[in-house]
């Protein structure tokens, strides 16, 4: 077992280990007092997992309620948090009580979302269930719903007391959502860590997973503890989702998953470093190509025009700019405040 400490609040721990969910209720007993346990997962996961858990739990005497939902970003909606506050709410939660989020990163936003304004704050147990949420969206706290309007724009931060990360549940994952788990892991490269990008870069990645995540969450895990709140540093994980959530809206958050977006806004951003002369020409190509290599898509049907333009109702926004992230190198990132009349200019539309 691979064990760390996210310092922040309370702390809590990261464990990752192979069968690890057939054993939660070990875990979890150290980290709670409840007496009920809603477990929050989707119609994809749970008939794969949801039992092993649930049995484990029940093993130790809890009172387990399952909330179950129509797996797929189109329920990443506010209607569904309020349906899961009400569900607890009716079988009579209280604020001792616990949720366990089993799924990918579409139920830890949402299942920590709910566990945030339940009763104004109860606890939640993240156990990831896709490559995406073990590299990255299961550790830091952040939960959010989409609107209309963009991705992501109503949320809350609210850490977890504890994280479960069996990289067994990856086999049971299709060859496209290992891709943009991938994504992730890459963009954790990008901005951290050349010689994971390398290792990803020269590796076959599925003989080497528990490395990657491992290394993924110490990256994560550190930038967290040292700016939790993302007021700097921690900015720097959003390399590539400026104009990857403006490509996802604009795709009605169903044709293009998040990690393919991710990956086409990584290389957007390293060109136009490379066009604005701070970023090392080449850079780019670099990441087209490792991003090939698990066919990820590396660029868009829509124009730079049309992308840029979704990007105004970013959350990144600040009054009348956008703070991007862009490359010194690979491993090397760093914030880069543009006016909205600049951007244009800056990608090299005018």
């Amino acid at each position: 077992m691979k064990k760390l400490t996210v310092n922040v609040g309370n702390g809590y721990d990261i464990l990752i280990e192979k069968g690890i969910i057939n054993h939660t209720v070990d875990y979890i007993k150290n980290v709670t007092k409840a007496k009920k346990i809603c477990l929050i997962s989707d119609t994809n996961v749970f008939p794969l997992y949801g039992e092993a858990v649930k049995n484990s739990l029940l093993g130790g005497g809890y009172e387990v309620y399952d909330y179950i939902y129509t797996a797929g970003e189109e329920s990443k909606t506010a209607a569904t948090v309020i349906s899961m506050v009400e569900f607890m709410a009716q079988n009579e939660f209280t604020r001792s009580d616990l949720v366990v989020a089993l799924g990918g990163g579409v139920c830890g936003d949402m299942a920590g979302f709910a566990s945030a304004i339940y009763l104004r704050g109860i606890d939640f147990v993240q156990i990831p269930t896709s490559l995406l949420a073990q590299v990255d969206s299961s550790v830091g706290g952040k939960t959010a719903v989409d609107l209309p309007q963009g991705k992501n724009l109503c949320g809350a931060f609210h850490q977890p007391v504890l994280v479960l990360i069996d990289t067994d549940t990856l086999t049971t994952l299709t060859p496209h959502f290992y891709s943009d788990g991938m994504a992730e892991a890459i963009k954790t490269g990008c901005i951290k860590s050349e010689s994971l990008f390398e290792l990803i870069e020269n590796n076959d990645s599925r003989e080497i997973i528990d490395e990657i995540v491992y290394r993924c969450v110490c990256i994560k895990a550190g930038v967290v503890e040292r700016d939790e709140k993302e007021h700097g540093e921690r900015a720097l994980l959003n390399f590539g989702h400026t104009p990857g959530h403006a490509i996802e809206k604009l795709h009605n958050f169903t044709t293009v998953s998040h990690g393919e977006a991710v990956g086409i806004g990584m290389v957007i951003m390293a060109k136009a470093g490379e066009q604005n002369g701070l970023t090392p020409v080449g850079t780019a190509e670099r990441i087209v190509d490792v991003l090939k290599k698990f066919s990820l898509k590396t660029e868009d049907d829509n124009s730079l025009d049309d992308i840029i333009s979704a990007m105004n109702a970013d959350k990144k926004r600040t009054g009348s700019s956008i703070k991007f992230i862009l490359l010194h190198s690979i491993g090397d990132a760093f914030i880069n405040e543009i006016s909205y009349g600049d951007i244009p200019k800056f990608f090299g539309l005018e």
